[in-house]
């Protein structure tokens, strides 16, 4: 399986996740997908990478030019009126709030979500690619809309911020498609502390709007006064990031290392690592409640029906209950998105008041079926392999069949079958 491991020690900002994910790709294409991001036609915008150091490790930072300007800290996520370490993100802002300070800035437009639309609609990328960009600004439109108590209609974004944050919200999407990664993991994210100062005042780290997106992902604050997590580092990680803990076990094939701006005693930089998984790790649930007054019928009819709720796996236990009654235990395995129809199952089809429920992590060998053909007919193997183990077993079908067919039991149908394809 190949994986994506996202290390967010230092937080996640838009440019550090361009700039790590973009050294996963072979040195031969990086040239093209720059060359071709800028072809885009995100008007007036222009993004090299050049390579940077922090703390010894050299990795890569991000710049992105808006008709010639490269943003500052005026233009910043937040309009932060103080030196930032992630420089290239905008908050939304109310047009409203920005008139203030436009005596030192000069004149700028600013764009709503509707105009975010309508530019995606015009970049020459995949659907995929233009809908995720689209679920990421929706997600970061929302957080603002939530934190500033205005609907959503109402939130502007300052002109030459939203062109440098759609260049790095594209880019991450490209390259996700790029990479196709079929699972996506990542480290809990640090966030910083302290407090920014901002075109609403002074605000604590997280900002009201990374907070909101990052509602159920593990984060922490940590020593660091400093923003690390922007609301559209926050997004794109709410976006596609499916689980969170540890690196899983896994070969890695590419590292990358995405560089911030600033210095700090720990390098400032988000690391993304991809590999493979032999064999593969879910989350599932496990559901179990007691009876003593069903009949073995009963049972077996609510275990059909469980089946067609969903369940990966259904078994019973006899267990003694309280006066002193024999009774049976029924267990039901399902993945997630089973979760409520299992649990409706479970109270229609068994006589239970009450269900309990337990999240767990599964880890399974990857499987498949190979075909071959022998003296005795075609015959179905199963191998499966994973964490350093292999195993294989032919099907008892075709084991069974072939038994019938000799006149042999099951085991040395089994060793025929194995002479035959050696």
């Amino acid at each position: 399986m190949k994986t994506l491991y996202l290390d967010l020690g230092m937080g996640a900002a838009g440019d550090m996740l361009t700039a790590a994910l973009f050294e996963l790709l072979p040195e031969d294409e990086k040239p093209g997908f720059i060359d071709g991001l800028n072809g885009l036609g995100i008007p007036g915008v222009t993004v090299t990478a050049e390579k940077a150091v922090r703390c010894g490790i050299t990795g890569t930072h991000f710049r992105v030019a808006v008709n010639g300007e490269e943003e500052d800290e005026c233009m910043h996520e937040h309009e932060h009126e103080h030196e930032h370490e992630h420089e290239h993100e905008h908050e939304h802002e109310h047009e409203h709030e920005h008139e203030h300070e436009h005596h030192h800035r000069g004149h700028h437009h600013h764009t709503s979500l509707g105009d975010i639309v309508a530019l995606a609609a015009k970049l020459n990328v995949s659907d995929k690619v233009r809908e995720d960009v689209l679920a990421v600004y929706a997600l970061i439109a929302e957080a603002e809309s939530r934190a500033h108590g205005v609907p959503v209609s109402e939130i502007h974004f300052h002109e030459v911020g939203t062109a440098d944050a759609v260049a790095d919200i594209t880019a991450v999407c490209l390259l996700m498609e790029k990479l196709a990664p079929e699972r996506v993991v990542a480290s809990p994210v640090h966030v910083g502390s302290g407090t920014v100062r901002c075109a609403h005042g002074v605000l604590p780290v997280p900002a009201p709007a990374a907070a909101y997106i990052l509602r159920g992902i593990p984060s922490y604050g940590g020593t660091i006064m400093s923003e690390l997590c922007t609301p559209t580092g926050a997004a794109l990680v709410r976006h596609f990031v499916r689980e969170f803990g540890p690196q899983p076990v896994m070969a890695v094939s590419a590292v990358g290392y995405g560089m911030g701006r600033k210095e700090f005693e720990r390098a400032n930089c988000v690391r993304a690592m991809l590999g493979s998984e032999a064999g593969s790790s879910e989350t599932i649930f496990e559901f179990s409640c007691t009876v003593d007054d069903m009949t073995a019928e009963e049972i077996g009819f609510a275990f059909e029906r469980l089946f067609e709720a969903g369940a990966r796996d259904v078994f019973t236990t006899a267990v003694m209950m309280k006066k002193n009654r024999p009774g049976t235990l029924i267990t039901v395995i399902c993945a997630g998105d089973m979760r409520d129809s299992v649990i409706r199952a479970l109270f229609r089809h068994t006589s239970t008041l009450g269900v309990r429920e337990r999240e767990c992590r599964r880890h399974v060998l990857e499987r498949r079926i190979e075909r071959e053909e022998t003296e005795f007919g075609p015959v179905s193997r199963k191998i499966s392999e994973g964490f350093g183990v292999r195993r294989e077993k032919y099907e008892y079908e075709d084991a069974a069949r072939i038994a019938k067919e000799r006149g042999v039991s099951l085991r040395e149908a089994r060793e025929l079958i194995g002479k035959a394809v050696e």
